[in-house]
């Protein structure tokens, strides 16, 4: 099955990939490699703001983290990457917005974890770092990068 018939049978529309909010650009191949730069979360075009562990609770954490995985795709489609290029994700970094007690940022992580898992099988499981900021930029709750591996054309 093809990853758009994959992402049609699971009903994930992917969003429109975000432009960057400074000076860099959103996705670099070298070789077979995507580096994906990191990608906020827009839930029904809004920006998810706020800290876990204060205002934003664990499964809206992991609602932000998912939305971010959905536009790391977006971002390859919007490179014209085809997503049945994808031979593995292999790294996810994930920020957490989070107040200097909060621990779950690996549970939180874990909505953008799961999306790779569903949309590409094994090829989506990764190793990852998750960790807690003060702060991300214009507020966001969760920030999540990728390195991708891509099949040779």
């Amino acid at each position: 099955m093809s990853v758009e018939a994959r992402l049609a049978e699971l009903g994930i529309t992917l969003p429109e990939a975000a432009a960057p909010v400074a000076s860099y650009v959103p996705v670099v191949v070298t070789g077979n490699m995507a580096f994906v730069s990191g990608q906020l979360p827009f839930i029904d075009g809004e920006l998810v703001t706020g800290r876990l562990g204060e205002d934003i609770s664990l499964e809206q954490g992991q609602a932000a983290a998912r939305a971010c995985g959905l536009m790391i795709l977006a971002q390859l489609r919007a490179t014209e990457i085809p997503l049945d290029r994808v031979e593995r994700v292999v790294k996810l970094g994930a920020f957490v917005n989070s107040t200097p007690d909060y621990t779950d940022q690996p549970k939180v992580a874990n909505g953008a974890s799961d999306l790779m898992f569903q949309v590409f099988g094994e090829a989506g499981r990764h190793s990852r770092a998750a960790v807690g900021v003060p702060c991300l930029p214009l507020g966001a709750a969760v920030e999540v990068d990728a390195i991708i591996a891509l099949k040779a054309e």
